[in-house]
């Protein structure tokens, strides 16, 4: 239904994707719940998106916050991205 792949020594989201048919039911927010439950575990502060322009609004309903542009880079890639950061809470330590 959906994945994602989190590049821990970049930290930065280098792939998420949802299936069409599940797109609207929760999986995308449940992975990104997870990506950033992963990266508090990793020890990251913060996970940089380079996004796909219309998933910039999914991004930043989740809390990432837009913090630049990246111009295209490539034959393959002729488009403006926009460049969000999520910012990873701390995560939870063993009760005392």
């Amino acid at each position: 239904m959906g994945f994602y792949a989190l590049l821990v020594d970049e930290a930065e989201l280098d792939l998420a994707f949802v299936a069409d048919e599940a797109q609207g039911t929760g999986i995308g927010r449940l992975l990104m719940e997870h990506m950033l439950d992963q990266a508090a575990v990793a020890g990251l502060t913060r996970v940089r998106v380079v996004s796909n322009p219309p998933a910039e609004r999914f991004y930043r309903r989740l809390g990432a916050e837009r913090v630049g542009t990246v111009l295209p880079s490539s034959a393959n890639v002729t488009w403006e991205r926009p460049e969000l950061m999520f910012t990873v809470a701390r995560a939870a330590g063993p009760s005392r």
